[in-house]
Formats: C-alpha cells, sequence, structure tokens
C-alpha cells in the first residue's frame, strides 16, 4: 500500500533570461522541472519574477502529489493574501479530481510560510494580447473573434519530447506570431514510481500563469484564455466538496487567478476568458463557419501524448472528447462535412452508446473526467441532431433523444450565459 509523504519543500527557484528553474523535495527526494520561453525579453526583470514565483507555487503541485505529503513548506517563496487563497484552492479543488480517484482527502495538509509579497508596475501595452493556443475549437474561436480588436499573438506550451503536429498545423493557420515555452518535467515524474501517486494536476492553472509570465516579459497587457461557461460545472460530489476535472478553467479560477496577479502586477495586466459567458454549443456554431480549421485542427487526446511514438495521427473516435466534439459540431455542420473532418463517426458508433449516454446525463457514471462540455450541453446537442434529416437513419440517436428531458433550448444556449471578465476593449 502507498503511503503519504510528512513533507513537501519549495527549495528554490531559479531565474535566467530564458528560463524557469523550480526546485522541490518531497521527504528529501529532489525534483527540477524547467520551462524555456523563446519570444520574450529577459525574464528577470523584478515584476516578470513575481509572476515566475506564483507558478512556481502552482507547478509544484505536479510532484507533491507523488507523495501527497500532510505538510507543505514554501520556504521563502512569496505568497501573499490572495497567492495563498490560490494556492489552497490549486491543492484543494485543483487537486480534487486526483484526491477522489486516490480516495485520499487532502483536508489535513498545513501549509507553512507566510512570506508577504512586494507589488510592482510593470509597463504593459493594454491592446497587446497574449492568447493561450491548444489548438481546439475553443483556443481557434477566441483567436478569431479577437483578431479584429487587439494585437495578438499566441502562446503555445510544449513538452521538452516535442511539438505537437495537430497543435502547430492549426496554429500556422492563424499566421499570428508565437511566443513559447518548453516545458520539461523531471523525469522521475515522467518515467513513474510504484510509491507515487498518480491523477490529474490543474495544469491550465499552470499554463495560465506561464502565459502571465510572458505577456509581461513581452510588453503584453492582456492574456486571453478560451475557457466556456460549463467549465465551471462539477462532475460528482465527495466529501461535501465538488469535484470539477475542470476547474482550472472555471470562473472560481479565473477570478482567484486574477486577484493572485493584481496582487503582484498591479491591475493594468487583464488574464480573463473570452469565452466565460458562451457555451460549447456557441464555440461549435462560430468554429463550423470557419473552414479553414476544419481539416488541421484535433481535440483527440490520443493526439497529445507526452511521448511522440504514442501520439495518434487521426482522430481516434473512440475517447470521449472525440465524441463530444462530433456531437457539438453536428447541430451546424452537415453528416458528409463531418465525416470530412473527422474520418469516422463516433455518433452513429454502437460501441459508443454508453459513452453518450453518459455525456447526456443518463449514463451511469457521472460526467467523464475529460474537457467535455455538462449533460444539459450535450442533450441540447443531441436533441437537436435527432431531428436533422440527415441522422434519421441512425435510430439509436432517435430512440435515446425521447429518453431526454432538457432544461434549455438550442436558442437558448446560443445566447450569453452569465458573468465575464473581459474588458471593454476586446470587444470594440
Amino acid at each position: 500500500m502507498k503511503q503519504r509523504a510528512e513533507l513537501f519543500r519549495y527549495v528554490g527557484l531559479d531565474v535566467t533570461s530564458d528560463t524557469l528553474t523550480g526546485f522541490y523535495e518531497l521527504d528529501g527526494r529532489g525534483f527540477v522541472e524547467t520551462v524555456t520561453f523563446e519570444g520574450v525579453k529577459s525574464l528577470e526583470a523584478p515584476a516578470v519574477v513575481a509572476l515566475a514565483q506564483l507558478w512556481y507555487l502552482v507547478a509544484g503541485l505536479s510532484y507533491y502529489k507523488a507523495g501527497a505529503a500532510r505538510r507543505i513548506d514554501v520556504g521563502t517563496t512569496p505568497l501573499g493574501t490572495h497567492g495563498r487563497r490560490l494556492f489552497k484552492a490549486a491543492l484543494s479543488d485543483g487537486l480534487g479530481e486526483f484526491a477522489y480517484r486516490n480516495q485520499l482527502p487532502l483536508s489535513d495538509v498545513t501549509i507553512e510560510g507566510r512570506v508577504g509579497v512586494e507589488a510592482y508596475e510593470p509597463f504593459v501595452d493594454t491592446g497587446r494580447v497574449l492568447t493561450p493556443f491548444g489548438g481546439g475549437i475553443d483556443s481557434v474561436v477566441t483567436v478569431e473573434q479577437l483578431r479584429a480588436h487587439v494585437d495578438q499573438a499566441l502562446f503555445v506550451v510544449s513538452p521538452s519530447t516535442g511539438r505537437f503536429t495537430p497543435l502547430e498545423e492549426t496554429a500556422a493557420v492563424t499566421g499570428l506570431d508565437i511566443i513559447r515555452a518548453s516545458r520539461t518535467l523531471d523525469p522521475q515524474i515522467v518515467r513513474g514510481d510504484d510509491s507515487f501517486f498518480n491523477g490529474h494536476v490543474p495544469v491550465t492553472t499552470m499554463v495560465t500563469l506561464l502565459a502571465a509570465v510572458a505577456a509581461v516579459a513581452s510588453g503584453r497587457g492582456g492574456v486571453a484564455l478560451s475557457n466556456e461557461h460549463s467549465s465551471s460545472v462539477a462532475n460528482l460530489r465527495w466529501y461535501n466538496s465538488d469535484i470539477n476535472h475542470q476547474w482550472s478553467k472555471s470562473w472560481n479560477a479565473e477570478n482567484l487567478i486574477a486577484a493572485a496577479l493584481a496582487e503582484r502586477v498591479g491591475d493594468e495586466l487583464v488574464v480573463a476568458s473570452y469565452l466565460r459567458d458562451r457555451s460549447e454549443l456557441w464555440v461549435a456554431q462560430v468554429f463550423s463557419e470557419l473552414e479553414q480549421y476544419h481539416h488541421v485542427f484535433r481535440s483527440c487526446n490520443r493526439a497529445f501524448a507526452q511521448a511522440p511514438g504514442e501520439r495518434a495521427t487521426q482522430w481516434c473516435g473512440e475517447c470521449d472528447k472525440c465524441l463530444f466534439v462530433n456531437l457539438v459540431l453536428a447541430p451546424f455542420l452537415s453528416r458528409p462535412a463531418l465525416w470530412d473532418i473527422f474520418s469516422c463517426e463516433p455518433l452513429s458508433d454502437p460501441a459508443r452508446a454508453e459513452q453518450l449516454r453518459t455525456l447526456v446525463g443518463l449514463g451511469a457514471e457521472h460526467k467523464p473526467f475529460e474537457c467535455v462540455g455538462d449533460p444539459d450541453e450535450s442533450a441540447v446537442a443531441l436533441t437537436e441532431v435527432s431531428h436533422h434529416e440527415g441522422w434519421r437513419e441512425v435510430t439509436a440517436l432517435d430512440e435515446l433523444a425521447k429518453e431526454l428531458r432538457t432544461e434549455s433550448e438550442l436558442s437558448d444556449l446560443l445566447e450569453a450565459l452569465g458573468p465575464s471578465r473581459v474588458p471593454a476593449h476586446w470587444l470594440r
């Protein structure tokens, strides 16, 4: 049986002109992570270092999880009031799925170290925005919606094992400049160990903080995220807490990140999700009209394996992500057009029937631990597709649609939903 560690220590962060190197210890066992940037000015400016320290805190959770230590000592790493709130949330909520899967509540963890932060006022141009880009429909839509309003560059994070082909091909279609970060995880974590706990970490929060570092280091005053409304919807409840695979993309996380950044560099740097008040169906509708991307983008998880030799070269048609993207695009694209994109048809595949039931909220299991929409969105999409002439022969879709009791109509989900922190100058 795996044993929890006693102490996780933040040993120190080294910053050079183009690299961040974080050092950690888990019960004396050392770990090192390095991120190398391309396309930025020096990372050694005080304001940039202050943001890098915030990344260093959250990035440590990739190594903390190996032992789920009962005590965390941040050492001399500046926390700050809002930084501490973000860090605690990243620990409890960002590692929520990890804790649930390992049946390992983290409510007993103590955080030591209360070093304050020094505030800086870097010069940034609010009209210049950095857009983290993953190559899926969400980030593509953000790029195209912002194109006419701001001076925009992409931010792409790649593993040290090599860039992801579908992401790079999709980024090339945008024609925008790219600022890059290459992340080298400690080989002990990549290789694994029988004594380690394993599970999901708040990687999108880590990427967001790296984007903030890159933005300030390149004089940009905005980071445009692509996290839509349903990313705030939990997968399940456990120990009186919401467990959300997408916590890093949630409204709660966005506000915590914004407050922690402002504590260090003021309000001039805006980090906000352009899609926060939009549904996945709204995103899919907009994407359906961006035909230049249809044959290069790929959201299949198997295309993004860490090891290049394990990366799928086409849509697998089997994973929950393939099924979900196929489903939300189906109301807006013809069946032949979808086939041209996917070279397969997850929606009509009998082997995907139980996965589809789960996506629309009728399965025995909770919403998948994947970046997919909430069950009501999926149910609305399925209901709409079941009425399309091109899908009439797939009787299983109509039968499933008859079991659904959706709370929304398609038209409801194509309107703005809930609050947003997007500044007015991004919307001109």
